[in-house]
């Protein structure tokens, strides 16, 4: 069996996610096991140190890399020994890394940049196996925005003969992809749509303690400020055609207070925040169909963290009420695991020499093999 692992590590800081994956040519990838690495907090917040630092000494780059790179190796191995699998089995790991800094259009008149930290080397020496890493920066060196990589996977995965279909990945941030039909001369559409849990979570943590509302509890429990949701609705980036990405270095809790009045009620706030994420992919499923003159999807598949908010579902329902929501569950793919998935892909890809990027959502100016190869 051709096997590969997957491993992803996102906004949230909280673990990494390994993904033990079958790959064949012309077969739906099939998820075969999976294992969850929690982040330890003194390596998490060394991460949320650089991710907002304007200066990085070597020696802190280095010493967090190390640890990264050994908590991934950690994660295979468990994942292998969970598994009952010999490492001689894994044909490669596909290595995301952590992004510390996402600059796709450039900073201050700069050259676009993408920064993953990230020790491929290390990691292929540590578990035996052939690693494929830096997988973004192609993509970024063909014009392209070096994110969202998961559409392609998507349509591997998703795409029907007749049928459009939405995924939505709801993690840090929001990334949206609409796939036609396979019979379709239209291309695949995928793109950020804004803030998911990042500011959800940070706004929960200071007010609350803990590092996500469950369920979106607390959310629920507030009012949307219909003031504050104009306030944040009018930056640039929601109304900003695709292709387009998005992270940490432009949606914080800066930005957030910026837009604040100071009067406002904390669980207010953090329901206004929900309502945002809703409102954005709502604005972004408008785009995305105008873009391509598409009717209403056959269902939209939620999928990470924040499919698991109850609360962030309802209103995503309030505002796309012409299109099912779906568990990525009932499509045969556990909504924990897409990202961790697509990384094995993309690895698959690498090691096959076939392009892991699509131009129409990263405004790339073609299909690129992304990634480098380090051996054991």
């Amino acid at each position: 069996m051709p096997l590969f692992i997957g491993l992803m590590s996102g906004t949230s800081l909280d673990g990494i996610d390994a993904a033990l994956v079958e790959l064949k040519t012309d077969q739906r990838p099939r998820l075969l096991a999976t294992h969850a690495e929690p982040m330890p907090e003194a390596l998490r917040h060394a991460l949320w140190q650089l991710c907002h630092a304007d200066r990085v000494a070597f020696r802190d780059l280095a010493t967090t890399e190390d640890a990264f790179c050994r908590l991934q190796a950690g994660a295979v191995g468990r994942l292998l020994a969970a598994s009952r699998l010999p490492r001689e089995e894994v044909m490669a790991i596909g290595s995301h890394g952590q992004t510390i800094e996402h600059a796709p259009e450039g900073h201050a008149g700069g050259p676009a940049y993408t920064l993953q930290l990230d020790n491929p080397s290390l990691l292929a020496e540590l578990t035996g196996c052939t690693v494929v890493g830096d997988l973004r920066r192609r993509d970024l060196a063909a014009g392209g925005q070096a994110a969202p990589l998961a559409p392609a996977f998507h349509q591997a995965l998703f795409r029907d003969h007749e049928a459009w279909r939405l995924v939505l990945n709801l993690g840090g941030f929001a990334n949206l992809t609409l796939l036609p039909p396979a019979g379709s001369d239209a291309p695949v559409l995928g793109f950020d749509t804004g803030p998911a849990n990042a500011l959800l979570d940070a706004w929960h943590d200071r007010h609350r303690g803990g590092r996500f509302d469950a369920d979106g509890a607390w959310a629920a429990s507030g009012r949307v400020d219909a003031a504050l949701l104009e306030r944040l609705l009018a930056d640039p980036f929601f109304h900003q055609p695709p292709p387009r990405s998005t992270g940490r270095e432009h949606f914080h809790l800066a930005w957030l207070e910026e837009r604040l009045s100071g009067t406002e009620d904390p669980a207010d706030v953090q329901a206004t925040l929900a309502e945002l994420t809703a409102v954005s992919v709502a604005l972004g499923v408008g785009m995305a169909r105008e873009r391509l003159e598409a009717p209403p999807a056959e269902a939209l598949i939620p999928c990470g963290g924040g499919a698991h908010s109850r609360d962030l579902l309802t209103r995503l329902a309030r505002h796309l009420p012409e299109t099912p929501l779906v568990p990525s569950d009932d499509w045969g793919w556990p909504a924990d695991w897409l990202e961790a998935g697509a990384f094995a892909w993309l690895a698959w890809r690498r090691l096959e020499g076939l392009p892991g990027n699509l131009p129409s959502v990263t405004g790339a100016a073609g299909p690129r093999v992304l990634g480098g190869l380090y051996a054991p």
